[in-house]
């Protein structure tokens, strides 16, 4: 208050707060308190917020309903009691409460006792939040929360899992998956076609110049079930960085080539020695009856081996657009 600022005294129990405002007037009789919960009718409760930013009180006394949306610089000192009972995130939420004009801020974590007879985990997060104080300090602390409550359990109360070795998708297709097979509903295992074509198909770097955009997007890309996906992602692509480069188009089109691969059963689209290379899978899609007919009618180079292959010409010069072309044909006479 000498310093011309205002503090927020945060006590996270509404029952004694009437107690806690009476022994802040008997410490520093000369301060004005305000008291602000959320238990208070909501115009009652945004009267008093206002009048503490308008500066008509020097302390706000509340919950911890404070954490987010507050931006008032002439608050430069918090006081956290029981700060032992509050989430590693949550203080550093309040904390950043004050330090928001010129002045120098102050933040007072305060604890029943003397540290030792605090738990481990109640230890361990009041020396986190004192290490945090440099800017930039969030994905640490989202870190050290995560290590010291743990990454939670979808189905329990347990606060352990293995979500972080998997991803979040792949981990809810794993949940989903088991679920089905409890309830006698067996997965059959997808077919994962590889396109191993010879052209560049990618996003470039000076297309796509940040790192976790282009990963995102081909994760997106790759989990495409149909061309009007596929067509939705290249519309974003052009809408938000331009004409897609040549490499941008081929990948495009081998994401297509690879949703059709994927609905008639073929592993591997490959070219060897001027043939174009398709894998069918134990469980193919391919119409036995129809590759028959297109054997017996003498398609052009068209050949099957035993070993789950076929084969078909290749175009004499590998550019993108007719190779893609050839590929296109061959799985459409397979019923693709």
């Amino acid at each position: 208050m000498r310093r011309g600022g205002q503090v927020f005294f945060v006590h996270n129990r509404v029952q004694s707060i009437p107690a806690v405002a009476k022994q802040l007037e008997r410490a520093v009789p000369e301060a004005k308190v305000l008291i602000a919960h959320g238990q208070m009718r909501e115009r009652d409760l945004e009267e008093r917020m206002l009048r503490f930013m308008h500066g008509e009180a020097d302390v706000l006394l509340c919950t911890t309903i404070i954490e987010s949306g507050l931006d008032i610089p002439r608050a430069n000192t918090i006081l956290i009691n029981r700060a032992d009972a509050l989430g590693l995130a949550q203080m550093y939420q309040l904390r950043g409460r004050v330090g928001r004009g010129a002045h120098r801020a102050y933040a007072y974590l305060m604890i029943p006792g003397s540290e030792e007879a605090l738990s481990d985990d109640a230890q361990r997060r009041l020396e986190a939040i004192q290490d945090l104080s440099e800017l930039g300090s969030g994905f640490r602390l989202a870190n050290m929360d995560l290590e010291i409550r743990g990454a939670g359990n979808l189905l329990g109360a347990e606060q352990s899992g293995s979500l972080a070795a998997v991803g979040y998708d792949t981990y809810m297709e794993m949940l989903e998956e088991t679920m089905d097979e409890l309830r006698g509903n067996a997965h059959e295992a997808e077919v994962d076609p590889e396109i191993r074509l010879p052209v560049t198909a990618r996003l470039p770097d000076s297309y796509v110049a940040i790192v976790n955009q282009r990963l995102v997007l081909y994760k997106r890309l790759a989990s495409c079930r149909d061309d009007a996906e596929v067509d939705r992602i290249r519309d974003e692509l052009l809408d938000r960085f331009g004409t897609l480069p040549v490499e941008a188009e081929n990948l495009i089109e081998v994401i297509r080539l690879k949703i059709v691969a994927k609905r008639l059963g073929i592993l591997a689209i490959d070219v060897a020695r001027g043939e174009i290379v398709l894998t069918a899978g134990e469980k193919s899609n391919v119409d036995p009856q129809r590759l028959l007919n297109l054997l017996k009618q003498g398609g052009p180079g068209l050949r099957v081996a035993p070993n789950h292959k076929i084969y078909a010409p290749a175009p004499k010069h590998f550019q993108p657009d007719s190779l893609f072309a050839a590929v296109r044909r061959v799985l459409a006479d397979l019923g693709g």
